[in-house]
């Protein structure tokens, strides 16, 4: 009844035909709204010159956009291409000692970004935690990890460490933020894993080589500690068939990512129309459903795939198998999963939720908005999870049982489809505001009733459906894939 059932030809082609029609004209109503309110007072700090060759100004509401695609971007190319050479010559000279060679890079980088001082901070901050490590007590090594996130998160201790950093700059704020606390997540499951495997004895400078390795630096902990340890302590050279090819093939569609988002952003102010409700009001409802949609859909995996594929050009520059894969997060690896187990219990999956959103509200800082993000957030995966178990209850779950496989998967579909869109209402008080939220539910669940809401309803369950077939297509290609490798 899951994954593995597959729908009719003729049926997937109707949802696709469905999809792309309503994504067409919803599209066209947004893109005509931008147009009409590119002149107006409103919009007039948020839209500005762009494309002057075709008469196209751009949205410059998101600042991150705007900051790594202009003040930050000869940063980006300069650090990780150095990185990439780098790798080069390491070959070359001393493969041996590699790895070291990468920890004094990414520390001289960081030193000559944001000042002497501020590398003896972070060192600081690794020193302690490794210490802890020694102590081999998890409890105390997570609660010093989250002692020292606050302390970068709250004041009067964010404004006294704020002044290691030398000079002022305009990226200064944001590259303290990052490196700091990433610095920290790094050192924690540095520190958990030393107490988890106690008898490999990782040391100092194992931290400080996974701590400054420049792609993980600002970019986050792509990687958890004790996979990077693995696969950098690799005597032999490891490259898997095919490797080149899904480098290259990661960078160019990284690429083609950044080039679309910024063509979106030329035709579509789907970050500035929320912020005038009036004019967003007057939208029609299909371009208002896009619009939900497409402001709470960040760039983030972006940013992630350029340090991603400098570290994989570098990897396979030196053939060093170092994979930045994100699989295990290191809140999901050390509290959710820790915590929830398979997620299948009501009681650890909520007890596993309350300690990861509390986290995420440290990591994110502390405010109202963080609150309701996060209480909002932790209730749909529990209910998710309870609407589950109620499925499994005798009656329903005869119910289930009395359907096909796939009309079981088409009722599976609709209710995902309404978890859809609860998710993205959830994220959308975040990423937007209170009173966008209530427009945009107002409009779709109350005004709109039934006809928009049906309407968009089963687009979105086109949508899910196609997801879903694209699954089952991925798993039946990876078993038979795994049945090829077996040995005969």
């Amino acid at each position: 009844m899951g994954i593995k059932t597959a729908l009719p030809a003729a049926e997937l082609g109707l949802y696709s035909l469905v999809l792309s029609g309503a994504l067409a004209y919803a599209g066209r109503g947004l893109l005509e709204a931008s147009q009409d309110g590119a002149h107006r007072k409103a919009f007039r700090e948020s839209v500005r010159p762009g494309w002057e060759y075709i008469g196209r100004k751009m949205d410059v509401a998101d600042f991150e956009w705007v900051m790594w695609f202009t003040s930050f971007r000869n940063v980006i190319i300069f650090a990780l291409s150095g990185h990439v050479l780098f790798a080069k010559l390491c070959t070359m000279v001393a493969p041996k000692l590699r790895s070291w060679m990468y920890a004094v890079y990414g520390a001289l980088a960081v030193m000559g970004t944001m000042g002497p001082w501020y590398l003896l901070l972070l060192l600081g901050h690794c020193v302690g935690l490794y210490v802890a490590s020694l102590l081999g007590q998890p409890w105390l090594c997570l609660g010093l990890g989250l002692a020292s996130l606050a302390s970068f998160k709250m004041d009067p201790l964010i404004s006294w460490q704020s002044g290691f950093v030398t000079g002022t700059f305009d990226l200064q704020e944001v590259l303290f933020h990052g490196g700091s606390s990433f610095t920290v997540l790094r050192c924690t499951s540095f520190a958990l894993e030393s107490c988890a495997h106690p008898d490999r004895h990782y040391s100092l400078a194992d931290l400080l080589k996974y701590n400054f390795y420049l792609p993980f630096f600002f970019f986050g902990p792509i990687m958890t500690f004790d996979r990077f340890h693995a696969q950098v302590s690799q005597v032999e050279p490891v490259r898997r068939e095919g490797e080149l090819w899904h480098i290259r093939a990661q960078a160019g569609l990284s690429v083609v990512a950044i080039m679309a988002v910024d063509i979106f952003f030329h035709f579509f102010y789907i970050l500035t129309i929320p912020s005038d409700l009036k004019f967003a009001n007057r939208l029609p409802d299909s371009a208002l459903g896009t619009l939900t949609v497409a402001s709470t859909t960040g760039f983030a995996s972006i940013v992630l795939g350029t340090g991603d594929t400098a570290v994989n050009m570098a990897k396979t520059l030196n053939s060093w198998s170092l994979q930045s894969s994100g699989e295990k997060q290191t809140i999901n690896r050390y509290v959710y999963n820790h915590i929830g187990g398979e997620h299948s219990a009501v009681i650890p999956e909520l007890a596993a939720t309350v300690a990861t959103f509390a986290i995420t509200t440290l990591w994110l800082g502390p405010c109202d908005i963080v609150y309701l993000w996060s209480f909002l957030n932790c209730f749909g995966l529990n209910f998710e999870l309870w609407m589950q178990k109620l499925a499994e209850w005798g009656p329903l779950a005869r119910i289930e049982a009395s359907l096909s496989v796939q009309m079981s998967r088409r009722v599976r579909a609709l209710f995902g489809a309404m978890n859809f869109w609860a998710i993205i209402m959830y994220n959308l008080v975040s990423l937007n505001s209170l009173k966008f939220t209530e427009l945009v539910a107002r409009r779709l669940l109350l005004t709109g009733f039934p006809q928009t809401t049906l309407s968009i309803l089963f687009v979105t369950y086109c949508g899910v459906q196609l997801v879903k077939e694209r699954e089952r297509t991925l798993a039946l290609e990876e078993e038979q894939k795994q049945d090829k490798e077996k040995p005969e």
